[in-house]
């Protein structure tokens, strides 16, 4: 079982590790999208991307937290089923792939809207740590 709950950690860190480090919301800090000086086009197509992918991300990140908490029921369990433990890990490993998924789709989406000199500004404008916390100009 600790072999099972170790097995979930990592492969938890090493999706988070994989993930582009522009996977944050970005689009909603209005600081960022100033200074990427946005034209009203990309202001827009941004807009429609967000929008169209939100009720999906919506859905994936509810599967997310249903299955972290099947989870930790199946761990609350006295005696703690092993199978179905199992069958909640499974779960939940499926649900953080497809949130995973979906942001990366639609970061892709969104890069591909920014010209090159906007994408770097983006990178060196990301946040290390907190994301809510951005990266002060140099």
């Amino acid at each position: 079982m600790l072999r099972l709950l170790v097995l979930a950690l990592v492969l938890s860190a090493s999706l988070l590790a994989q993930m582009p480090n522009s996977l944050y919301p970005w689009w909603s800090n209005k600081p960022v999208v100033k200074q990427l000086d946005l034209t009203p086009a990309q202001v827009r197509e941004i807009r429609a991307a967000v929008t169209e992918a939100q009720p999906h991300l919506l859905e994936v990140r509810a599967k997310v937290l249903r299955a972290e908490q099947n989870l930790e029921d199946q761990f609350n369990n006295d005696p703690v089923d092993q199978v179905k433990t199992n069958q909640a890990l499974e779960q939940l490993i499926v649900a953080r792939i497809d949130l995973t998924r979906s942001l990366t789709e639609l970061s892709l989406k969104l890069r591909v809207l920014l010209t090159m000199q906007q994408w770097r500004e983006l990178q060196r404008l990301r946040p290390h740590g907190d994301p809510n916390d951005l990266q002060s100009p140099h």
